[in-house]
């Protein structure tokens, strides 16, 4: 039994080592000097044991972009725990345009819909989002369904670093990034905590994110209850009439 651990042990490391060197080829080379021959060089390996681990070439990227990726969704994490949402919310979104000017290559390979789609660790990344964004639902500052947030901010922070990236280092006006994330809070985002007076809407929002801890409703109550609340948040807003607008209505 003790030799099978050992054996699993060595199969463990190798696997991390050759992602490892297969991660810093990415990073200092780009996605075309991930190579067999390179990697097993850089690995201290023969070429064929990569392909004891990996099936082919794409299989070892989604690897590194796993392992890499991982390693910067665990960071976030590490502040998601702030006091302020708002502030959290910010905090990940710079984050986010700080890793994928960092890392221009991993970053290529996850905004490919069908890699990212797969990748766990991607998977992670936005469930971190999702959270950000209920946390600024629960205090009453989203004016749009929490989906729609995410969307948003996630295209939204998708196109802005692509667009960097696509500008020479020497060119590139960081403050696109700025400018970007303040259109779209000004779409999602309310200026203070809303009243059900002030935004039905956002009232229906807010209410929403609190329904999972009503636990003195049934399961089926608290479904039904979202049910109504997440129809509410999609509904536009009915324009409300002014008190002039309300005298010079001719009578019926």
């Amino acid at each position: 039994m003790a030799e099978v651990r050992a054996d699993n042990a060595g199969r463990h490391k190798t696997r991390a080592n050759i992602v490892e060197c297969a991660a810093r080829l990415l990073r200092e080379q780009g996605a075309s000097a991930v190579t067999t021959r390179a990697v097993a060089q850089a690995a201290g390996v023969q070429a064929p044991t990569i392909y004891r681990f990996f099936e082919d070439k794409d299989a070892l990227l989604d690897a590194v972009a796993e392992h890499v990726f991982a390693t910067y969704v665990a960071g976030k994490n590490l502040i998601e725990a702030g006091g302020d949402p708002i502030a959290d919310l910010r905090a990940g979104w710079d984050a986010h345009i700080g890793f994928g000017l960092a890392n221009p290559a991993l970053f290529g390979l996850l905004a490919d819909p069908v890699r990212g789609a797969r990748s766990p660790a991607s998977a992670a990344g936005l469930e971190v989002l999702r959270a950000r964004v209920h946390r600024v639902a629960a205090i009453g500052r989203l004016r749009v369904p929490e989906k729609r947030a995410v969307d948003l901010i996630h295209a939204a922070g998708t196109g802005t670093v692509l667009t960097l990236l696509a500008t020479p280092p020497q060119h590139r006006d960081l403050d696109v990034a700025d400018a970007m994330y303040e259109a779209v809070t000004r779409s999602i985002l309310t200026e203070t905590p809303t009243l059900a007076a002030d935004s039905p809407v956002a009232a229906a929002i807010a209410f929403r994110a609190v329904v999972p801890r009503l636990t003195t409703l049934t399961d089926t109550e608290r479904a039904l209850l979202s049910e109504w609340l997440d129809r509410a948040g999609d509904s536009p807003a009915p324009p409300r009439a002014s008190a002039e607008s309300d005298r010079d209505r001719p009578l019926a």
